[in-house]
């Protein structure tokens, strides 16, 4: 079933399919700007913030997106006042998270999604290898139950 939403930019009615809720007009704007920014960056490397988004007319805003995004990196390593990690505060040059803290959520999702894949397992085995059998390990016995044999039993 379709996905419809509302473009966060433009308010326009699309069919979402994922990432940022953007319309397909809106996502090839923001494509657009970015193409203009790195090449603006390939001809002037380490320039200023200010200076690509006021040579391009890109908003900084925009510009900060794509370096959460990960998609542009800040060269200026000390005094990097622009990003910073979303968990610990650290001064960061691109993304959200520094590498320490993407290391620790990394090891959490792995270390979440081996337990639920280790459940799964159990309930795997349950069903496949344990089929007909109590916790216990007995067998259990089935029967069909029709109406008149749970009148009979009610009385």
């Amino acid at each position: 079933m379709p996905d419809i939403r509302n473009c966060k930019r433009c308010g326009k009615i699309f069919n979402y399919i994922g990432g940022a809720m953007l319309c397909p007009q809106c996502r090839q704007d923001d494509e657009v700007d970015f193409k203009k920014v790195k090449e603006y960056l390939y001809e002037y490397p380490g320039a200023a913030l200010t200076q690509v988004s006021t040579e391009l007319g890109v908003s900084i805003e925009k510009i900060k997106r794509f370096l959460k995004d990960g998609r542009l990196e800040i060269t200026n390593k000390d005094g990097n006042m622009l990003l910073a990690c979303e968990n610990c505060g650290k001064a960061i040059t691109t993304g959200r998270f520094c590498a320490e803290c993407e290391r620790e959520l990394a090891m959490g999702l792995r270390s979440a999604a081996s337990q639920m894949k280790s459940e799964l397992d159990i309930l795997a085995g349950r069903s496949s290898g344990q089929l007909g059998k109590s916790l216990s390990g007995k067998a259990v016995g089935i029967r069909y139950l029709n109406k008149e044999y749970k009148k009979e039993k009610e009385k």
